[in-house]
């Protein structure tokens, strides 16, 4: 780990933690920070008309990745998009249900799964999210950085199994035993698309990439290294590969004890830590291997007080010995109160 104040002094805040160095204040920025919390996205996402029209229109979608850089200052804008774009995009129906969320057509057999396209045909679909980040590199400021991202295969084929969220990922843990060859098929096919869409992003513009894993814990054993941290490593190696300099974010949600040794494993630069682990155990058995980001509790962002004060400085306390990234634990929710996340950057930042 570099010491703080040399070597990266010039490049954007995000970058130098990325690279292994510890700040004097931890950058900031903020998972689902483009959101319903926020009124001036819900008027962009009333002119769009609905979700994903917003997500496909290239201006409004920078609009509102834009508005809270705007509003806050954060050092990252992560690219306004959603998961599920790229099941779309392999050939999934894909809707919105108001006040329930996504849907999209299942994939529970061979036949299913012999209906998704070719993973050169992606692009076709996703053409307007690469627009989206040219314009981001256009329009945000100098000292911003820019995030893209995509699912992580195993998250993204539980909502193409299920057709919809699950609290369990039970339909499928279900194909994965009882179908192996259609399970482990989507899953490479996922990884491949995973891996071309990152890679566009990054031509368009991208300066850092996030494999965003919400369901990896409910992976255990064998099934964790199989599906969590083999297609995180080949991910993050192909595109390494192509573009060494770009730095990996990995988010394996809810890993508990399986964040250690997370980073060393698939490669990553950074492990994003959800707030269900204590930031000293972290710092200990994660940070070790560098940076770290997170991992203050959303529902901060909703209650605030002195709670939301003095936790957050006991989580850049706990992580300042090292290269840390801060952020929340997931993402903000609808029901946040937009002052609070001021208070939490003030607190941060030490205003």
């Amino acid at each position: 780990m570099k010491d703080g104040t040399n070597v990266m002094s010039e490049t954007k805040t995000i970058l130098r933690a990325l690279a292994g160095e510890t700040l004097p204040t931890p950058p900031i920025w903020m998972m689902r920070q483009a959101g319903r919390y926020l009124p001036e996205y819900r008027a962009t996402r009333a002119q769009a008309g609905d979700f994903l029209s917003l997500c496909y229109n290239p201006e409004l979608a920078a609009e509102v990745t834009l508005q809270p850089i705007r509003r806050y200052g954060f050092d990252a804008a992560i690219l306004f998009a959603d998961i599920l774009l790229l099941p779309q995009a392999l050939g999934a129906d894909l809707w919105f249900v108001t006040g329930e969320g996504p849907r999209l057509s299942t994939v529970q057999s061979q036949a299913d799964f012999d209906k998704l396209g070719p993973v050169e045909d992606i692009h076709d679909t996703l053409n307007p999210i690469y627009e989206t980040v040219r314009i981001l590199r256009r329009e945000l400021p100098s000292k911003t950085t820019l995030i893209g991202f995509a699912g992580a295969p195993w998250t993204v084929a539980t909502y193409m199994i299920a057709g919809r969220g699950t609290p369990d990922q039970g339909p499928a843990h279900a194909l994965m035993q009882e179908n192996p060859a259609v399970f482990d098929a989507l899953m490479a096919r996922i990884t491949a698309g995973t891996i071309d869409y990152l890679a566009a992003q990054i031509d368009a513009g991208a300066e850092v990439v996030k494999i965003f894993d919400s369901w990896a814990g409910s992976l255990k054993g064998d099934a964790f290294r199989k599906y969590a941290l083999e297609p995180a490593r080949e991910i993050t190696s192909a595109l390494k590969a192509r573009y060494p300099q770009i730095p990996v974010i990995g988010f394996p949600r809810e890993a508990g004890e399986s964040y250690i040794g997370f980073a060393k494993t698939t490669g990553v630069d950074c492990v994003a830590l959800d707030n269900s682990v204590d930031a000293d155990w972290a710092a200990k058995h994660v940070q070790v291997d560098g940076c770290v980001q997170g991992n203050l509790a959303s529902r901060h962002m909703v209650t605030g007080g002195q709670d939301l004060v003095d936790e957050t400085r006991a989580i850049v306390k706990a992580f300042s010995g090292g290269p840390h990234i801060f952020n929340l634990g997931h993402g903000i929710t609808p029901d946040a109160d937009p002052d609070n996340v001021q208070r939490m950057i003030d607190a941060v930042r030490g205003g």
